[in-house]
């Protein structure tokens, strides 16, 4: 008899260890990423190999367990990133423009929030401003995703040990009095991947961001050695969080600007993006692959922006390599033509001509049709020929280059906005069989809580 009991007792303790759920989750979120941002991603880089197909998978899209994410809100079929963002945070659906509140404006409490309260160190991080609809549905509860002083100070009401991104969103005065309060509730401030070892060798709780006050991290196409990546800030979220708890962690990661270069309908900056996020994702895998008894990745978006359409003219054809060519997002290139725009001198067409050249190929490797070099040389000239509107018709010339690129490469955007499609999941790690079929958004969080166990 108490060989049998002896038996059940190893048994129940082989069961308990073996299923206790992952220790480490991370939780990775495409701005804005649909199939096609994905499977165009892919189709880019084999067309840049001579290959048709994909040669070069990303590392995510290689995961074992994946899934259909339906992304409607509680206001309409068609959400926007607070409404998702709220969803993928708390499992509550809410109306458009809501954050961490569900339809009637009453608070709603994120994953996030609930791997804090069961003690696990808890890091949020993004590409965008920290105080934006997707990384604030995990800390903060307003009726107005635009409120953004008031997301900040929720931020360190939240408690988390590790925040990371764009800066604060809001006036300069309101920044100043953010970063003192954050400091006054233990937060240090790093500035730039290198400032973070520094301050973390002291810090009991963290901010990284840029070494240059801005909203936002520049597009991965646009960087210099000296702006963040998400990898980077993977890597520190890491660091940091893994030393906070012996329970574990809990890391959201955003990669938001490429819903920022969907919206803009400027497919090589989205690209890169999607490249970019797929290089975060990779340093958890590395994670992964030391503790794979323990760790959870998942990754999804939170809709899909643009209606991005792979294929565009009559005939059945791809030209995804011509992307290649382009070398800034047409955000920097209208900072460009804005900058040249405000020069006294007046520049000659055929300067202009190789400042477009320079920055998107057109003239060079990329032709440009009779229609895009005549709607681009206008409004050069009337540019020129007013001075309080040269900057706009300067601006403009970039849409036009970036139009045009589209057109070679032979990708389309059905809009600059959200569309209603269907989102991917992809996970690996303990318990990752839990996402497969068609779910919705709110379902993940859920599954989340349920097999890590928080409260």
């Amino acid at each position: 008899m108490r060989k049998i009991l002896s038996m059940m007792l190893l048994l129940a303790m082989a069961v308990t260890v073996t299923g206790k759920g992952p220790k480490y989750v991370f939780y990775f979120i495409g701005d804005g990423m649909g199939p096609s941002h994905v499977l165009g991603t892919e189709l880019f880089l084999g067309e840049k190999e001579g290959v048709i197909g994909r040669p070069a998978k990303l590392c995510f899209t290689q995961f074992p367990h994946t899934a259909f994410v339906t992304t409607f809100s509680a206001s309409n079929g068609v959400t926007d990133s607070a409404a998702s963002g709220t969803a993928l945070a708390t499992g509550q659906k809410t109306n458009n423009g809501h954050l961490g509140v569900n339809p009637d404006g009453e608070p709603v409490y994120s994953v996030a929030h609930a791997a804090k309260q069961s003690g696990y160190a808890v890091g949020v991080a993004t590409t965008v401003c920290i105080n934006h609809a997707t990384p604030g549905a995990f800390y903060a509860h307003n009726k107005s995703r635009n409120n953004y002083h008031d997301i900040a100070q929720e931020m360190i009401d939240a408690d988390y040990d590790f925040y990371a991104g764009g800066d604060v969103k809001c006036s300069e005065e309101q920044r100043k009095a953010f970063y003192t309060k954050a400091g006054e509730h233990g937060y240090a401030i790093a500035r730039g991947y290198n400032d973070y070892f520094v301050k973390s060798n002291y810090a009991k709780k963290i901010m990284l961001y840029q070494e240059k006050v801005r909203e936002d991290i520049p597009y991965a196409i646009d960087r210099d050695g000296k702006d963040l990546t998400l990898a980077q800030i993977t890597d520190a979220a890491i660091d940091f969080l893994q030393n906070k708890s012996k329970k574990g962690f809990f890391l959201m990661v955003e990669g938001g600007k490429i819903d920022y270069a969907s919206h803009s309908d400027d497919a090589a900056t989205a690209f890169h993006e999607v490249l970019d996020f797929n290089a975060a994702i990779a340093r958890a895998v590395e994670f992964y692959k030391k503790h794979e008894d323990e760790t959870l990745i998942i990754v999804t978006a939170d809709h899909e922006t643009g209606g991005l359409v792979l294929g565009y003219s009559g005939a059945y054809k791809l030209n995804l390599k011509a992307l290649d060519s382009q070398k800034a997002s047409e955000d920097k290139l209208k900072e460009i033509m804005r900058t040249k725009a405000m020069q006294r001198m007046i520049m000659r067409w055929e300067d202009m001509q190789a400042v477009i050249t320079e920055n998107t190929g057109l003239w060079r490797e990329l032709t440009p049709n009779k229609q895009e070099e005549a709607a681009m040389k206008q409004l050069f000239e009337e540019g020129n020929a007013n001075p309080e509107k040269r900057v706009e018709k300067f601006e403009a010339i970039a849409t036009v280059a970036k139009n045009a690129i589209n057109r070679i490469a032979l990708v389309s955007w059905a809009s600059p906005n959200h569309s209603g499609t269907f989102v991917p999941l992809f996970a690996i790690g303990e318990d990752a069989d839990e996402f497969h079929g068609v779910i919705d958004n709110t379902d993940i969080p859920k599954i989340i809580k349920k097999v890590a166990g928080y409260k």
